[in-house]
C-alpha cells in the first residue's frame, strides 16, 4: 500500500519548480492565454539570456513595484537580460477586455518586458507556484531556476536578486 502511495504522489511533485532545475515545459496559447498579440508563448524561451519573470495576479500588481523600478533604473543589456511579466488572469474578478487593455498600455511603459496572459492558471497548475499573490523567478542563461520568491521582496532581497542578476549576465 505505501509503494503505491509514493507512486501517485511522486508524479506530482515532479511539476513543482525546484532551484537549480529546468522547470517542466509550458505553453500558453488558445484557451489557455498567450503573447498580447494571442500568438502563444513557451517557457522555452527562458534560454539564452538571464530572465526574470513576474506570475502577477493583477489585484498585486503593485506589490513587487520597488523591484521593477529597480531593474528599470538598471539599464541592463538586452542582449543578456529579458524580463517576463504573466498575468495570472483567473485570479481576479476583473474581467479579460480590462485587464488586457492596461497591459496594452503596461507594454508601452516598459517595451523590453514580454507581456503573456495566463487565461487559466496553467502555471498554478503545472509549476506549482503561489496563486492570487505575486512571484518573482528569475533564470539563468540555461533556463535554471536561481531564484523565487511568493509576496513582497524586501530591500535585501531585492538588492540580493539584482546582484545575482549582475553575476550571470557578466
Amino acid at each position: 500500500m505505501k509503494k503505491a502511495l509514493v507512486l501517485l504522489v511522486a508524479p506530482l511533485m515532479a511539476f513543482a519548480l525546484e532551484l537549480g532545475s529546468i522547470p517542466l515545459h509550458v505553453s500558453l496559447e488558445g484557451d489557455n492565454g498567450g503573447y498580447l498579440d494571442g500568438s502563444a508563448w513557451s517557457s522555452e524561451m527562458l534560454r539564452d539570456k538571464v530572465h526574470i519573470l513576474f506570475y502577477v495576479d493583477p489585484d498585486e500588481k503593485e506589490t513587487n513595484s520597488a523591484f521593477s523600478d529597480a531593474l528599470k533604473a538598471k539599464k541592463f543589456n538586452r542582449a543578456n537580460f529579458a524580463s517576463v511579466a504573466i498575468v495570472n488572469m483567473a485570479a481576479t474578478w476583473l474581467p479579460d477586455f480590462a485587464i488586457a487593455s492596461k497591459l496594452k498600455k503596461k507594454q508601452k511603459e516598459f517595451p523590453h518586458t514580454i507581456y503573456v496572459k495566463d487565461l487559466n492558471k496553467v502555471l498554478v497548475n503545472k509549476w506549482k507556484i503561489a496563486d492570487d499573490s505575486s512571484d518573482v523567478l528569475l533564470f539563468d542563461k540555461k533556463g535554471k531556476l536561481i531564484f523565487k520568491h511568493e509576496g513582497k521582496l524586501s530591500q535585501e532581497q531585492i538588492d540580493a536578486v539584482i546582484a545575482l542578476i549582475e553575476e550571470r549576465i557578466s
